[in-house]
């Protein structure tokens, strides 16, 4: 299958397939995925359960130790401040603290430089178990100065028992072990209150470092340690004990997360947070361990937990495999007919109507099909006949509508300048349907001195309005050369268009008479747009003022009509148009709107009539912006000059 897409395209039943498939597998996705949502949680719930109840008994394990510790040292401290008098007594009590607990690694009493002024600068009576045999000697010398270890330095500072920092084992022979302690610390006083000097105990923290590591709730879960500092004591990763601190990789990426989770660590906290640990994505236990500032941490990565998922979800795509599968090869069998009916219509489409359709003798929708198709097949043949005949007639129809289109513009004035002998009379028209033929009207002549002219507008298009047209303009000539004033042509064309007028058409219309001797205008407006006159007091434009707006043309014989006059309009420029200006729609039906023509017609003071009316043409074709005409557009642009000459 080189294109997919066009297979898809072309055949049915895989169509079909695939949307069955689709839809199956949504709805089994979505009662999957709700199950997997709420399984998900039940199993983090789990996960938490269980390394928070591990991680608990471990620590427990550790502080049960820890305090068996302190209370070996709490019950026997009092012993060296008891004989103070006895220095040497000090190698006794720190070995019988070994004997007495086998747990402890060792035990020293260091008292302050030259307390026992016979025994020097030095006196720290210590025994260390060795594994085998305890052994007991006098620990500080100037090779071993342990007034500046932590372990006697801490307590004396914090002036009250602590834990160290875990370190290698270093004993007065100057051997370190392989073993990691750490040491409990209690500061000894006399009987003033005065510090003298250290009570402290080691503990091997090899078995704590082992029983920590063995913290795995999950396969691939291990466990952390830090230190008060953040430094690791327990990791997976050798290299980074006692070297690196939970801080470490925060320093050369930023990782809020991380640093949260050490701050939270150090500050003693117990929980469990989300990130991002050593480059997978985990959950992280932690919780502290007792008053030592130790903290420990089960980090369990995400796939461990929801690992059987992966095998879930590896079915569930096996089962939409094969229910496609399927699906595919049954629709395909059962949408065969329907291949077969496909290729004979392809055939029939290409202009053997004569060709047979195969009879399957199905009685399902395919056998519906084919017997409705063989149907259409014989009404195809009879409609291709009446098409052939509706064509030639549409044909003749069109050719008439061309002719009756240019009888129609035949019937106004096209040759401008139209009175190429009169240099007073500056005039300029045009008129474009909406349709074929449409319902504007213009006209003008000039007679004894007077310049006669109307534009008018027929309620409707097409033919019946393009006829209304042809009988109005010739009345409004026929009338007006008899000398008539437009109230009197108005009257004279309104009788004649409302006798026997059945179905009530009717035309707007402007009708104006300027005396060009001395330019003043009669007019008589019946119903039209009042026309724009530039000049009247400014050179901005502002529609022509009327008292009267008479009722339109061929609506009632009875109703008179009323004329108006302006006493001189040389050297204006009038421009009268129909509403297929102001009303001109765009594609979102807006209007071209009244304030929109006063505002192109204030740029029109200096143009001449042609060059206004082109200026009209462009502002409303670039309103429409496309749109179809909805109305007609006719307009007619004149200026009478002062100058006849």
């Amino acid at each position: 299958m080189k294109n997919p897409l066009k297979y898809l395209r072309r055949s049915l039943s895989a169509r079909l397939s695939l949307w069955i498939v689709l839809f199956a597998t949504f709805v089994f996705l979505t009662a999957l995925s709700y199950m997997f949502y709420e399984s998900r949680r039940a199993v983090k719930e789990e996960a938490m359960n269980r390394a928070t109840q591990v991680l608990d008994n471990t620590v427990q394990r550790v502080i049960n130790i820890l305090d068996r510790v302190e209370v070996a040292t709490n019950n026997t401290d009092w012993l060296p401040t008891r004989h103070l008098n006895a220095p040497d007594s000090m190698f006794v009590y720190c070995r019988r603290i070994l004997e007495n607990n086998p747990d402890l690694n060792g035990c020293s009493i260091a008292f302050e430089p030259y307390y026992f002024k016979d025994r020097g600068k030095f006196f720290s009576a210590y025994s260390y178990n060795n594994g085998k045999t305890i052994q007991t000697t006098q620990e500080g010398s100037e090779n071993y100065n342990y007034f500046v270890m932590d372990w006697y330095q801490l307590c004396k500072l914090l002036d009250r028992p602590t834990w160290t920092e875990p370190f290698m084992d270093y004993n007065p022979d100057n051997i370190y072990s392989a073993d990691m302690i750490a040491s409990y610390c209690k500061p000894m006083k006399d009987k003033n209150g005065e510090f003298i000097g250290t009570f402290s105990v080691d503990l091997s923290l090899g078995w704590l470092s082992n029983t920590i590591s063995a913290i795995k709730p999950y396969p691939n879960s291990y466990s952390i340690m830090i230190g008060m500092g953040g430094t690791y004591f327990v990791h997976p990763d050798t290299t980074k004990l006692f070297y690196q601190t939970i801080f470490t990789e925060t320093l050369e990426k930023k990782d809020t997360a991380r640093t949260a989770l050490a701050y939270a660590m150090l500050n003693g906290e117990e929980g469990m947070k989300r990130l991002n640990f050593d480059g997978e994505d985990c959950f992280v236990f932690y919780k502290p361990l007792s008053t030592t500032g130790w903290s420990v941490a089960v980090v369990c990565p995400v796939s461990d937990i929801f690992g059987g998922y992966r095998a879930v979800i590896g079915i569930v795509i096996f089962g939409m495999l094969l229910m496609s599968f399927f699906f595919s090869r049954i629709i395909r069998r059962e949408i065969t007919p329907l291949h077969h009916l496909a290729k004979q219509a392809e055939t029939i489409a290409s202009g053997q109507f004569d060709q047979t359709l195969p009879d399957e003798g199905r009685v399902d929708e395919i056998g519906q099909l084919s017997h409705s198709f063989g149907y259409m097949q014989k009404s195809l043949v009879n409609y291709i006949e009446e098409l052939k005949d509706t064509t030639a007639s549409k044909a003749a129809i069109e050719s008439e509508l061309q002719v009756a289109s240019d009888i129609q513009m035949g019937m106004v004035p096209r040759i401008f300048p139209p009175f190429p002998n009169r240099h007073d009379i500056d005039l300029f028209a045009s008129m474009t349907p909406a349709k074929e033929v449409g319902g504007d009207l213009y006209d003008f002549f000039v007679q004894d001195e007077h310049l006669y002219f109307c534009i008018g507008d027929v309620s409707g298009k097409g033919i019946p309005a393009s006829l209304f047209m042809a009988v109005t303009r010739n009345l409004f000539r026929i009338i007006a050369q008899q000398g008539h004033e437009p109230e009197q042509i108005a009257t004279e064309i309104n009788l004649f268009l409302s006798k026997d007028n059945d179905r009530g058409m009717f035309v707007t219309m402007f009708i104006g008479m300027v005396d060009l001797k001395t330019g003043r205008l009669d007019f008589c407006n019946c119903g039209h747009n009042p026309p724009v006159l530039i000049g009247m007091e400014d050179t901005k434009a502002n529609f022509l003022p009327m008292k009267y707006v008479n009722q339109p043309l061929g609506l009632w014989e009875d109703d008179p009509f009323f004329g108006e006059y302006i006493d001189d309009i040389r050297g204006k420029l009038m421009l009268v148009y129909t509403d297929g200006f102001n009303e001109a729609e765009n594609p979102k039906q807006e209007l071209f709107g009244n304030d929109a023509v006063l505002k192109l017609m204030s740029n029109a003071a200096d143009k001449t009539p042609k060059e206004v009316i082109k200026m009209i043409q462009e502002a409303v074709e670039i309103h429409r912006a496309g749109a179809s005409p909805n109305d007609d557009l006719t307009l007619l642009c004149l200026r009478i000059k002062e100058d006849n000459g």
